[in-house]
């Protein structure tokens, strides 16, 4: 197959003005604004609301080409759009080609009898996003998040671009993937899937190979060739159907094991003439999901090749509201940065879009499974024929393209409308609420029995299993729990619930001041001005911090510090939630939270901010999600009675350890715990060996302290491995504000690249 990409010689011009600007494709009208210079930073104080407003325009992209030789003399020519966003028009030669309307379709036109031998034109007119979700709400009500703009489910876009509670409404448009000629002869592939076989020591691949035949009297067959991790090359000619791996190298999570890839190529021939070629690197593994009754409700947990894997990592959003500023550096180092937290998992969040290949490529090589949401989250749709089918089209042409990856761990029918639904939010006939069962457990599960039956289906997230069967059910399924947060419940919380899989769960806090500085004047910096609330999108967020900050911290003396603190916070409060379910290991199998990165620099739960700055949180990650973890169960104040005037009561002061061993194989500790004065001096420090099994965790015993003071002394707690302290924290028996701590004198200097403290 001939391939001629289309990506020079575009320009762009808003309908109605005479001038055309210079256009990046793939790329958008934002990006291209604001290259040429004709916009603001939408990021810069409140210059939203000017992006915001563009998009009430029709944009018209054009270019003109020659058609390549080799691409002219094929037998059929299509024009091949792999990202249109979203409703548009396309033109060749002023004939009109066809209409798109989902962000997330490829889309194909037969053009062969359309191209001229000299020069052609390829226009394309992109129409408001905003006008066209207005006047579609006028026709038929269709609701969903509060947080977007009205009448967003109307149109197959990312959800987000409408803005979301962590980020801003920049419905963008344009052509944001390639767009390109195929000249076919004779053949092409439509899809290659692959089953895996495992048993007695190797693995058999079945291969089913479809093609698109343009001549049905040609002889089609296609060869394999696999190339294992080692480069070694095993070659199958004839159409195998299946093809045999001896002594297979195993793909695993991040410190299960290795992350080995094959390659397979498949030859599409016709005669002995090659005529198109599908070559994808998969891993040699089994992943599912465990789900079993047992005496706390019914498991559900991942299990890769038998292993039953305790999740841990983020939620994935976008990565920026301006989708083109998406890279696969950028999304590489991203990834590297979740892997470097000791992230084995990541949620690719429903309200987004499907991200490009390059994702899960590195996910593929770093070990991070995926949770894959479809692309619908906080809305309800009208499930006319012509929406069945624009979203049917839209399922297969991604499960096609991405079923393939060793690290697709599930797919997840949509973000949090089961357990929405069931209230009767956002729902506005009793049409609608049949429609979710509809598409959720009848449509969705069809598509992937027939396009990827290997691959686990849940229909939403949160869920029980479907049905509107107490979803977020905290014995069953995955959960999204939000009453620390939303529900204005204190940390200790998370200690009331032994989730089987917490999925979503987050708290907010600020970005760090650096951050802060590249959206804002000086003046803008106090987080109750208008300014500053424009970078928080959900409203009432910023008291919210400071109330959970009232509760725990002394008021902060400088702006700097309140972002500091916030950070703090945040960090604090994920890693009560996530330390309590590691060391309910079994019962709990599951923790990512809420939110792995932010989109635009603003207030959010992420844990890297925009500039891909860490906060706290990922720092916390690092340790809260190592494979070999101490954590502490600790009583005080903060668990019992906060309250001040009731420090003098009765107050249980102890501490229990555990030990979380993530790895594959028992490890050999030394754990030792300490009661300390304020100024660190030591008053108690026992140690014992500990040897806590594969996949495990291990409770030591409960220690009272009924004589310490809560307001001078603490226990400190370390984990020893080799001689090296691998684990280690500390904790108060009061809330940190009314603790008596000592200034520690401490200094930094600069050294090259070295801070020395």
């Amino acid at each position: 197959m001939e391939r001629q990409k289309l990506h020079s010689g575009w320009s762009l011009q808003i309908a109605g003005e005479m001038e055309k600007i210079p256009a990046t494709v793939p790329g958008s009208v934002y990006n291209d604004l604001l290259t040429n210079g004709r916009m603001e930073d939408p990021f810069w104080r409140d210059n939203e609301m000017k992006a915001l407003k563009i998009m009430e325009h029709d944009f018209i992209y054009t270019t003109a080409f020659t058609v390549e030789p080799s691409v002219r003399a094929s037998e059929q020519i299509l024009l091949h759009c792999d990202g249109l966003d979203t409703i548009c028009e396309l033109y060749l030669n002023d004939v009109l080609l066809g209409y798109a309307d989902n962000q997330h379709r490829t889309w194909e036109f037969d053009v062969q009898d359309l191209l001229k031998d000299g020069e052609n034109i390829l226009k394309i007119i992109f129409y408001s996003p905003t006008r066209y979700i207005k006047e579609e709400q006028k026709k038929i009500i269709v609701d969903g998040s509060s947080h977007a703009m009205v009448g967003f489910p109307h149109i197959r876009k990312a959800h987000c671009m409408f803005g979301w509670d962590w980020g801003p409404r920049l419905p963008d448009a344009g052509i944001w993937r390639d767009i390109e000629l195929l000249g076919i002869n004779e053949a092409r592939i439509d899809s290659v899937y692959i089953t895996q076989n495992h048993a007695d020591g190797k693995v058999d691949l079945e291969l089913e190979v479809e093609a698109d035949v343009l001549c049905e009297e040609c002889g089609i067959s296609y060869d394999v060739t696999l190339t294992a991790p080692d480069g070694t090359v095993s070659r199958y000619e004839d159409s195998p159907e299946s093809i045999s791996v001896e002594n297979p190298q195993l793909w695993w999570p991040t410190v299960y094991g290795a992350q080995p890839l094959y390659t397979v190529r498949v030859e599409l021939k016709v005669e002995n003439t090659v005529v198109d070629v599908w070559e994808k690197r998969i891993g040699l593994r089994t992943m599912t999901m465990h789900i079993e009754k047992d005496e706390y409700g019914e498991s559900f947990a991942h299990e890769v090749n038998g292993v039953q894997i305790f999740a841990m990592g983020g939620d994935y959003i976008p990565e920026d509201n301006i989708f083109s500023r998406i890279t696969p550096k950028r999304t590489r180092k991203l990834l590297e940065q979740c892997a470097a937290a000791n992230y084995n998992a990541v949620r690719v969040w429903g309200g987004g879009y499907y991200p490009d290949d390059w994702f899960y490529d590195a996910c593929d090589e770093l070990g991070l499974m995926v949770w894959q949401d479809m692309m619908f989250a906080c809305a309800v749709y009208e499930l006319t024929e012509e929406f069945e089918e624009n979203i049917r089209q839209e399922l297969i042409d991604n499960i096609k393209r991405l079923r393939h990856h060793a690290s697709l761990g599930l797919w997840c029918g949509n973000n949090e409308m089961e357990m929405f639904v069931d209230q009767w939010e956002w729902v506005t006939t009793h049409k609608q609420k049949a429609d979710y069962i509809k598409m959720y457990e009848y449509i969705f599960p069809n598509i992937l029995k027939e396009y990827d039956p290997n691959t686990f289906y849940w229909p939403a997230s949160p869920s029980s299993g479907g049905s509107f069967d107490c979803p977020n059910d905290p014995n069953r399924g995955d959960v999204h729990y939000w009453e620390v947060w939303h529900g204005n419940k204190p940390f200790s919380d998370y200690r009331n619930f032994y989730f089987r899989y917490a999925s979503e769960f987050g708290f907010q806090s600020f970005p760090c001041e650096k951050t802060v500085e590249g959206f804002t004047l000086p003046e803008d910096r106090n987080i109750f001005y208008g300014l500053a609330e424009k970078h928080q999108r959900m409203d009432p967020a910023n008291g919210k911090i400071m109330n959970y900050l009232y509760q725990t911290y002394r008021y902060p003396t400088d702006f700097g510090t309140l972002l500091y603190a916030s950070q703090m916070l945040q960090a604090e409060a994920i890693k009560y939630g996530v330390e309590h379910w590691r060391r309910n290991r079994g019962r709990c199998m599951g923790a990512i939270y809420w939110q792995g990165h932010a989109s635009s620099p603003v207030a959010s739960w992420a844990s890297i901010d925009y500039f891909g700055r860490w906060k706290a949180l990922h720092y916390y990650a690092k340790r809260f999600f190592a494979p070999l973890m101490l954590s502490c169960c600790e009583e005080s104040t903060m668990t019992q009675e906060p309250n001040v005037n009731a420090e003098n009561q009765d107050i249980e002061k102890s501490i229990r350890l555990s030990v979380a061993n993530e790895t594959m194989k028992e490890q050999s500790v030394v754990v030792r715990w300490a009661l300390r004065n304020n100024d660190a001096s030591v008053v108690q420090r026992p140690e014992d060996a500990v040897t806590p099994p594969a996949r495990s965790s291990q409770w030591l015993e409960k220690v009272c302290f009924p004589e310490a003071d809560i307001h001078t002394q603490y226990a400190s707690f370390e984990m020893e491995q080799d001689g090296q302290i691998i684990s280690s924290g500390s904790v108060l028996f009061c809330a940190p504000k009314h603790f008596i701590f000592l200034d520690p004198k401490i200094s930094v200097t600069v050294k090259g690249d070295e801070l020395i403290v």
